[in-house]
């Protein structure tokens, strides 16, 4: 597969609570062939820890 699946964009950022939900949102886009692009990035906004993880789409990615 040339392009990903669904019309999603090549490049994704997930963000989110570093919870379980966030976890397997980035478990299913590796699922779906995305990679990760470098480490997570983590901030606190005064309550809860905000999680961020950069997705990329290979052109040459094969899924099977």
């Amino acid at each position: 597969m040339t392009a990903p699946p669904n019309g999603l964009p090549i490049y994704r950022l997930l963000t989110g609570p570093d919870d379980a939900t966030f976890c397997e949102r980035v478990s299913e886009a590796l699922a779906l062939g995305y990679e990760l692009h470098g480490g997570p990035s983590l901030t606190f906004d005064g309550s809860r820890v905000i999680a961020g993880q950069a997705l990329i789409w290979r052109a040459t990615h094969q899924q099977s």
